[in-house]
């Protein structure tokens, strides 16, 4: 859909200054600084202005001072405030605000990595813990009826000691041993272990520890090497008392990477009731296609609530499932490193440009799917079954309807 915008129009002279410095590079740099969208310089061949003198760009006449047009668009409240910082600046020229709509926007190049960026300006400040001592069951309650991504479990002194997840319900707290190699388990059986799960179990018994941690002044370069390292998907930020103050996600490293601001919670969308995919199906999914880049398909999954992206073929069926895991899992074979290598190593002015990598190259292929009418104690085993987190929808044609995850099933299992 069309984003309403406004377009800035900023015209001068080219041998107009400000503070010793040519005025529209001082324009420039002050838009860039404060973060507005971009911004463009146009050098005109011929015109004139307010003292009606008419310049040309020709070999007869040597004029420096050509005029100028630099040109801004944004999202409404960001031009207001360009337009406050421009406006003292343009001491003799023209200034003209309309509104436009924005029908596409792509960066041509992903944003730097910031790695000299401070993880407490990126991170997640706003974080739900536990205590060691919290009965597992009220942790099952975050995860599944909030959908909370991790909860972390901090002492008395809010220090971190653990970490769980929904992986560590299913792997620590008591599944039955015969789901997870691959048998099928009953309704009943299901929803009994998931609504007593560990009924007198805590969470210091199903976390996951220790747990490696981020400072908050920490430099981000140096966090997403270890994520990378350690192969881990989010670690919680701790100040120099080692007290926890947030969490940072490949997410939040893709938000950066990607031009976003930080500091979103990391949780799925609200969970659905019913008893079939069709009723708890996420309809409206952020569809690529497989020739689309990888800047385009960072832009796609951040602009939506979930953090995956379906990825469709030339038919228009679904071809695979794009993850902020996949983004660094996935690599391309000219490459040979995942993304988030690719984005640590832009530290050393490595640049992953348009058209390098596509969804076809990113995605996870083999799609788990299922027709609506499945049920979703059927739909959990086979995702379980299979190892998978995620499972399309489709009709009778094979074309997507909408998409579940594991955590929203377990969910709804439980009536949480």
């Amino acid at each position: 859909m069309p984003v309403p915008a406004k377009r800035l129009m900023i015209y001068l002279g080219e041998s107009d200054s400000w503070q010793g410095r040519s005025l529209y590079l001082s324009l420039l740099e002050t838009l860039r600084k404060n973060e507005i969208a971009g911004a463009t310089v146009t050098r005109a061949i011929a015109g004139y202005g307010a003292h009606s003198r008419i310049r040309t760009h020709t070999i007869e006449v040597l004029s420096t001072d050509l005029p100028i047009v630099i040109t801004v668009v944004d999202v409404p409240e960001a031009i207001d405030r360009a337009l406050a910082l421009v406006a003292p600046m343009v001491r003799e020229g023209l200034i003209t605000v309309e509104e436009v709509e924005i029908v596409r926007y792509t960066h041509r190049y992903l944003q730097p990595l910031p790695a000299d960026r401070p993880v407490r300006e990126v991170m997640t400040g706003t974080v739900t813990s536990v205590t060691p001592d919290t009965p597992a069951r009220q942790v099952a309650e975050l995860l599944l009826g909030k959908l909370f991504k991790a909860v972390p479990v901090v002492d008395e002194a809010q220090r971190v000691v653990g970490i769980v997840t929904d992986g560590d319900l299913l792997n620590k707290a008591g599944l039955p041993a015969r789901l997870r190699v691959g048998e099928r388990l009953a309704a009943d059986d299901l929803r009994d272990f998931l609504m007593n799960v560990s009924r007198d179990q805590t969470a210091a018994q199903i976390m996951t520890a220790p747990v490696i941690t981020a400072q908050e002044d920490e430099p981000l370069g140096y966090v997403v090497q270890r994520m990378l390292q350690q192969g881990l998907k989010r670690l919680p930020v701790v100040n120099a008392q080692g007290r926890l103050v947030g969490m940072v996600s490949r997410l939040d490293v893709l938000r950066a990477v990607a031009g976003g601001q930080g500091g979103q919670p990391e949780y799925a969308p609200a969970p659905k009731t019913g008893r079939t995919l069709g009723d708890m199906m996420m309809r409206d999914l952020p569809v690529v296609h497989v020739n689309d880049d990888l800047a385009d398909v960072l832009l796609k999954m951040l602009s939506s609530a979930v953090h995956y992206v379906l990825v469709l073929d030339e038919k228009e069926l679904p071809a695979g499932v794009i993850t902020d895991g996949d983004l660094v899992a996935r690599v391309s074979p000219v490459m040979r490193r995942n993304v988030l290598q690719a984005l640590a190593a832009r530290v050393l002015g490595t640049d992953v440009k348009r058209g390098q990598v596509t969804a076809r190259e990113l995605m996870s292929e083999n799609v788990l799917s299922a027709p609506p009418e499945t049920g979703i104690v059927e739909a959990i085993n086979l995702m379980l079954g299979e190892g998978r987190k995620r499972l399309v929808v489709v009709d009778e044609q094979g074309r997507s309807m909408g998409m579940v995850d594991r955590q929203s099933l377990l969910a709804a299992s439980t009536g949480l």
